[in-house]
């Protein structure tokens, strides 16, 4: 279900979807019916799963620390993460989330240079998990 999810563009409705399907697969581990009317604290304590937007976001967070440390300016990864349109403007109706606009939010627009310290990564770790909590 979290393949890949490491290059992901999160928004609050692609967690929404991604948390109501993680419910569905643990109500169904626990044999359970959505007439039972058990709450999700209650399901989640049981399985003892940890929310997917969490791992998510961790993951991600992760791949931040890998591609900002990567030396090589020849892989894909990190020209694409720095590539700048031609015209440098984007269309002007509502923009479309892009991978980085979630780290840029937390670590600010140099989380470049801020990444390739491992301390400093996991200093802004917590903040970047927590942001995706208030999403709920």
């Amino acid at each position: 279900m979290t393949y890949g999810c490491q290059t992901w563009s999160m928004t609050k409705a692609v967690g929404q979807k991604l948390r109501v399907a993680q419910r569905a697969m643990e109500r169904k581990m626990l044999g359970l019916k959505l007439a039972d009317k058990i709450s999700c604290k209650e399901i989640r304590n049981k399985t003892q799963v940890s929310d997917i937007v969490q791992y998510i976001a961790k993951q991600k967070w992760k791949w931040a620390g890998h591609v900002a440390r990567l030396q090589d300016n020849y892989r894909w990864t990190l020209r694409v993460t720095e590539w700048q349109p031609r015209n440098g403007k984007r269309s002007r109706v509502r923009q479309a989330r892009r991978w980085r606009d979630d780290i840029v939010r937390t670590m600010g627009k140099t989380w470049t240079r801020e990444a390739k310290d491992r301390e400093e990564l996991r200093r802004g770790a917590e903040g970047f998990i927590l942001q995706w909590m208030d999403r709920a």
